[in-house]
């Protein structure tokens, strides 16, 4: 093997760790299970926001510059803003809080039923905190033992689930389960988390000697198709075990509980606890990394006026108290944060990825902002928070029925953004800003 060969795999198989997280497992067994026979439909849906979008959002952040800023600050500096502080926030309490409510449900409980989650979240968000607080290669190599390991056990369930299924894929009555499928990858959060893991792995390219943009992109593509078939084969047999449980498990079961179900089916009690361990290690692996991430992120953002540390400290104490609320909660709570904000990015990924044939920046400017006039009120939806009015004029809009009302306005802003932008005398031309050959830099918030 060559060593470009030998580099794209293992850029390939780290890139889909960073995106599998211990903590996504448990998405696909739900979609499976309520969408049943219609499980190919939702995997299709499922497979184009918590797959395809995620690594086209890799090669758009590499094809756009290289970090979060140039990714989004195509729609205007204080978009780019706004959107990144929102994207690590989201991350930051959402994901982080979620990884320790996992660990809990999935390797805590079921093998120390007498300790309290309040006592686990606490345990967990310490040790995050001391090794986020003074990184090693501790947590390096943890991951890399680990996430073989943790593939090993998922390559045995999902091997003896397909060939001795616990059962067949029932009818659920399930309406649309594209649609399903399609808004259930929200919840992986991986389609924003790529404008970070972007400059992850152009930052890893460059450490390696990949200076030229040919040599980037060329890796880049190699990568994320080793990444997309890992992640394909494990969300894919997932959830086709999810489908094979629907004449055993209830679709109200929680997520965590129906991932530990499955194992304990297949697998019996000892396969059960070897795959929470596995996962609570995992997780805790994802929460140092995302939580040195958003450290590195606001404290550069403020040039260190609030350091560091201090963005730790708090980001810790706030995800203990978060992680209380359980999966399925933190699930919900996020639930409104993502259905505002997947539709920009989303539209963000498709025209950095277009940027060559889109003239005027003002373009990007108006497909966010025809994004977000729809997007903001679905989240609030979500939310619970209806506006009748504007809802109702929402509903009119061509694929408002299946939750993509937002399309048209998008396409819309798409088009008259130059011209608002002319009326308002501050029209630019879409300009490229000339990259050396030493390519983009690393990002300030990235601990890779």
């Amino acid at each position: 093997m060559t060593q470009r060969k030998k580099d794209s795999v293992i850029l390939g198989l780290a890139l889909f760790a960073m995106f599998f997280g211990a903590g996504n497992l448990i998405f696909p067994t739900s979609v499976g299970l309520t969408a049943g026979s219609n499980w190919l439909a939702s995997l299709s849906g499922f497979s184009i926001t918590g797959i395809i979008l995620p690594l086209l959002g890799v090669m758009a952040v590499m094809m756009s510059g290289g970090t979060m800023s140039s990714f989004a600050s195509k729609a205007g500096k204080g978009f780019g803003l706004v959107y990144g502080t929102a994207v690590i926030s989201a991350l930051g309490l959402v994901a982080v809080s979620r990884t320790a409510a996992t660990t809990y449900e999935m390797g805590v409980s079921p093998m120390l039923p007498w300790v309290s989650p309040v006592v686990s979240s606490v345990l967990f968000f310490a040790i995050t905190w001391l090794l986020a607080i003074n990184p090693s290669g501790i947590i390096d190599r943890i991951g890399k033992i680990l996430t073989p390991v943790l593939l090993a056990m998922l390559a045995v369930i999902i091997v003896k689930g397909v060939f001795f299924p616990m059962g067949q894929p029932g009818v659920t009555g399930l309406v649309q389960p594209f649609q399903f499928g399609f808004f259930g990858g929200y919840q992986t959060m991986d389609a924003m988390g790529s404008s970070i893991l972007g400059g992850i792995v152009i930052a890893s390219l460059l450490e390696k000697g990949y200076k030229e943009k040919r040599d980037q992109l060329f890796m880049t593509a190699r990568s994320v198709i080793i990444a997309g078939l890992g992640l394909a084969i494990v969300y894919g047999g997932l959830l086709y075990l999810g489908a094979t449980g629907t004449s055993i498990f209830a679709t109200s079961l929680p997520k965590t509980t129906l991932t530990v179900s499955i194992v304990q089916q297949l697998l019996g009690e000892t396969g059960k606890l070897i795959l929470g361990l596995c996962v609570s290690f995992a997780c805790l692996t994802t929460s140092v990394g995302l939580t040195a991430t958003v450290g590195e992120y606001f404290s550069s953002l403020t040039k260190d006026k609030v350091p560091y540390k201090v963005v730790v400290t708090i980001t810790v104490v706030l995800c203990a108290f978060i992680a209380n609320f359980g999966v399925d909660m933190i699930v919900a709570l996020a639930s409104p944060i993502l259905v505002t904000m997947y539709p920009m990015s989303i539209v963000l990924i498709l025209m950095n990825l277009a940027d060559r044939f889109i003239p005027d920046q003002a373009m990007y400017t108006g497909a966010v902002f025809g994004a977000l006039s729809v997007s903001l009120f679905d989240g609030l939806q979500a939310a619970g928070i209806e506006i009748a009015a504007v809802q109702n004029l929402i509903a009119q809009l061509p694929f408002a029925e299946s939750g993509f009302g937002w399309v048209v306005p998008t396409l819309i802003g798409l088009a008259v953004g130059p011209l608002v932008s002319k009326l308002l005398g501050s029209s630019k031309s879409n300009r490229r800003t000339p990259r050396g050959k030493g390519g983009p830099k690393k990002p300030a918030y990235s601990r890779s």
